[in-house]
């Protein structure tokens, strides 16, 4: 078991970090930091077109069923599960780690292997979306430079860091083998990709009706995602995935 023993090696680290971070000021970003925008424009403009491309090959009729797009995004929301539990206990948040670890149960067993959100239609159990960016927001790590990265889209330095660290210290990680964990990862790549399929239409009617899409995708992000970390209290927030 060599994959666990390493991981229980850097959880105690990363758990006293995070103490001893959380008692420092943390950041409350304004406005917009853009150093690399010609770069990023040039990723914009791929991801429009790889967004179009992919709404109209959901809306048109040999695009997959809503309901199947549902269910593979149910299945790879499950397995992110173990790492949502792991950065809520890395920010100190017990309350939703409980939820989330509920909700793997439930979803599990009753939710068929979580092909189903059962603990969210039959027994209240919303899930609670973290990741390693609001772990490092919660240790004061500044937010850096808005970057737009090829197929994920708008980002931040911070966020895009979090991400990377998000597959290293994926839990199912320490009792997988490396292959299982490969499979893991390319289905939840898969389900998460199905999950803005189902939203691909409406983002590219929002960025098709501004003058300038790349300036509107950057502000929806970074008012959302400022919005979702608390650091900011602006009550005006749209968000194009919203049901």
């Amino acid at each position: 078991m060599p994959r666990l023993r390493s991981f229980l090696r850097i959880c105690p680290p990363l758990i006293a970090v995070a103490l001893v971070a959380a008692c420092g000021a943390r950041e409350m970003p304004s406005g917009i930091h853009d150093p690399y925008e010609a770069a990023n424009r040039e990723t914009h403009a791929f991801n429009v077109a790889m967004s179009n491309a992919l709404s109209g090959a959901v809306g048109g009729g040999d695009g997959l069923p809503e309901p199947v797009l549902k269910v593979a995004a149910n299945f790879a929301g499950n397995l992110g599960l173990p790492n949502k539990i792991l950065n809520s206990l890395l920010q100190g948040r017990l309350e939703p780690a409980v939820m989330n670890t509920l909700r793997l149960v439930v979803n599990t067993t009753f939710g068929v292997g979580g092909l189903f959100d059962a603990a969210g239609t039959s027994f209240g159990l919303p899930e609670h979306y973290t990741d390693f960016g609001e772990t490092l927001y919660v240790w004061g790590v500044g937010e850096g430079a808005y970057i737009e990265l090829p197929v994920i889209g708008p980002s931040t330095e911070r966020d895009a860091v979090g991400r990377v660290v998000d597959i290293f210290i994926d839990p199912l990680g320490a009792v997988l083998t490396v292959h299982q964990h490969n499979k893991v990862r390319l289905i939840r790549v898969t389900g998460n990709t199905a999950g803005k399929l189902r939203y691909a239409g409406t983002v590219s009617a929002v960025l098709s009706e501004s003058a300038d899409s790349y300036a509107q995708a950057r502000l929806l992000y970074l008012q959302n995602r400022r919005f979702a970390l608390g650091a900011t209290s602006d009550e005006d927030v749209f968000d194009p995935y919203a049901e």
